[in-house]
């Protein structure tokens, strides 16, 4: 990883509530949608009532995060190491940091991998029990590591693969603080290939980490930063199309929130008419951007926001959990900690967990 000198994309002074917003913010959505994940609208209609579901509070048990956070826990993991190093005088391999972060999260649940797979000693995460659970981890993150071969673009894994468990575990990335977005960039795009072989997997999770550094590092405003992640996701050489699509049709229909898609008023249904279910990169990443992006005009707070935009990125027949998750991790690093809803904080799964990671990650690239 290379550090960019002087003041570049320094840590702004609320860099520490954006970093705890962005990662709890996640878990929140998470666990939200995971409630949901895999039921159709007229299965939440049935299970909640014509109002759908609206509160953490209407879980019939406590609510769990699911392996969208793990995953992202584990993403901070590998960042983590690589920090560690750094500041012991010594330069780590990012990606392969990475692996192994990702390797050791697939022994967590239970999954052999190939004999000739490396093997890390365990790290702090890895004793956490409370992650020790299967949470319908996606196949593409599980066949990609469990070959033991560490995937890259011009060696990949499951080269057809563009499931959204690049994505939603990529937020991590975007937090990184004194690095040019470039290399956010390409850090977030690497990684993505470790488990994911499709162009799509690669340059939507890039966009999101960018999407996420423009708003932390570089300040900028919701809507300039999403605008400024498709324009990123444009330059790319070998650009995919249908990200682009979706990033512009997040962008163009959130102008008229649930206005109207070909002459239609856009119902829930017909938001994922538009954008897609969510269970692919570049839908999740849609998704999730148009539900943020159209309930900023009518949020009157951040928790107000957070509630709207995290309600309608769960309630439809997509990837509810990631989807929720991926727009939690942008109104988290959007607004910081004032997005979080005090009530459903008191509902968190291992919060103790979650901002420990964070505080860890905090101190190391801020010394703070």
């Amino acid at each position: 990883m290379t550090i960019a000198p002087g003041p570049v994309n320094a840590p702004p002074a609320d860099f520490a509530t954006r970093v705890q917003g962005t990662l709890m913010g996640g878990a929140l959505g998470d666990a939200f949608g995971y409630l949901v994940e895999f039921d159709s609208l007229a299965d939440i209609a049935a299970k909640f009532g014509p109002s759908l579901l609206v509160d953490l509070s209407q879980a019939a048990a406590p609510p769990h995060f699911s392996d969208d956070t793990q995953m992202t826990l584990y993403t901070l993991d590998g960042l983590l190491d690589v920090l560690e190093w750094a500041n012991n005088g010594v330069g780590a391999d990012i990606n392969a940091c990475q692996w192994l972060a990702y390797l050791r999260w697939l022994k967590t649940q239970g999954i052999a991998t190939a004999e000739h797979a490396p093997q890390q000693s365990p790290r702090w995460i890895d004793g956490q029990s409370v992650l020790h659970h299967q949470r319908h981890p996606g196949n593409a993150c599980v066949t990609g590591l469990a070959t033991g071969e560490m995937g890259t673009i011009a060696r990949p894994v499951n080269p057809e693969s563009k499931g959204c468990g690049t994505v939603m575990r990529s937020a991590p990335y975007g937090l990184l603080p004194n690095v040019e977005a470039e290399t956010v960039y390409k850090i977030s795009s690497d990684a993505a290939s470790l488990t994911h072989g499709h162009p799509s997997a690669r340059q939507s999770a890039a966009a999101f980490s960018w999407l996420i550094h423009q708003l932390v590092m570089g300040g900028l405003p919701l809507q300039a930063a999403a605008e400024s992640a498709r324009d990123r996701a444009a330059t790319e050489p070998a650009a995919d199309a249908e990200l682009l699509d979706r990033l512009e049709s997040a962008l163009t229909l959130s102008k008229s929130p649930l206005a109207t898609h070909d002459g239609e008023p856009l119902s829930v249904d017909a938001l994922t008419d538009a954008l897609g279910l969510g269970w692919v990169a570049e839908e999740a990443l849609g998704v999730a951007l148009y539900c943020v992006l159209a309930t900023s005009g009518e949020a009157s707070s951040p928790v107000d926001h957070f509630l709207a935009a995290i309600r309608l990125a769960t309630n439809h027949s997509g990837d509810s959990d990631s989807t929720a998750a991926i727009a939690g991790n942008i109104l988290g690093a959007l607004y910081g900690e004032t997005a979080l809803p005090p009530s459903w904080l008191t509902l968190c799964e291992a919060p103790q967990l979650i901002r420990h990671l964070g505080a860890e990650f905090i101190k190391l690239t801020t010394g703070e």
